[in-house]
């Protein structure tokens, strides 16, 4: 069903964009892995084709808009087009900061990554999207930049306050909204995933969740039908309330 379609998951060298790929690429996807690390992109495709994945490394990093430019001209010349966009590439810019005490600094930093290169990249890669027949943008959100579930007290996010990290979260639940708007008409269907509270290097491992089940939600809506949801909040359980 899938098969000749293209995917490119940024941040996928590891953790939960690894194993994006992984699935993707055993549903018959060619995977494009995004990866800063020139080495850590190659080993991590080698790998992928070890279990029989089709899958590629590109040099591109989210905060460098020339590779971003390169990486894009990269896939329209050998592929024509690109079926999916999985926005995974992100930082969290630490967490033991009281917001009053934030670097504005590090406010910069975890943006530059997490909101502006999301924008970069969606950007970039656009014209080869509106160049599939059934575009797919998927934004690696978290269930910490729901506004709802943040000020809950009684949420499992009721007490964390990290001001970098939530926000920048919750900015790109924005433009999950913003891009599912502009893009309603075209086909493109654009939608935030929230893959829980996953063990990866991210967290140093503290999360109880295996990137096996983090993967399935973006996989989900990377797959989605033309009459599935766009503009929406979702984890494998349903919708999350923004």
């Amino acid at each position: 069903m899938f098969k000749g379609k293209v995917a490119l998951i940024t941040g996928a060298n590891k953790g939960i964009g690894f194993e994006i790929a992984k699935q993707l690429g055993m549903l018959g996807f060619t995977v494009i892995i995004g990866a800063r690390d020139t080495v850590r992109g190659a080993r991590a495709a080698d790998l992928l084709r070890s279990f029989g994945v089709n899958a590629s490394p590109l040099d591109l990093d989210v905060t460098v808009a020339p590779t971003i430019e390169v990486a894009a001209k990269v896939i329209g010349d050998q592929y024509g087009h690109l079926d999916v966009l999985v926005n995974n590439a992100g930082i969290s810019g630490g967490t033991g900061t009281i917001p009053s005490r934030v670097p504005i600094e590090l406010m910069r930093l975890v943006y530059e990554t997490n909101v502006f290169g999301v924008v970069a990249v969606t950007n970039a890669m656009l014209p080869l999207l509106l160049g599939a027949p059934s575009g797919r943008v998927v934004n690696m959100s978290s269930g910490l930049g729901s506004l709802t579930l943040s000020s809950d007290p009684d949420s499992e996010f009721g007490k964390l306050n990290i001001l970098a990290y939530q926000s920048s979260k919750t900015a790109l639940n924005a433009l999950t909204v913003a891009y599912a708007k502009e893009l309603h008409e075209s086909g493109i269907l654009v939608n935030s995933a929230d893959p829980g509270f996953t063990a990866t290097d991210f967290n140093n491992h503290r999360g109880y969740r295996k990137v096996e089940q983090a993967a399935t939600i973006a996989v989900r809506l990377a797959c989605l039908k033309d009459d599935g949801p766009t503009g929406t909040f979702q984890d494998e359980s349903g919708y999350v309330p923004w």
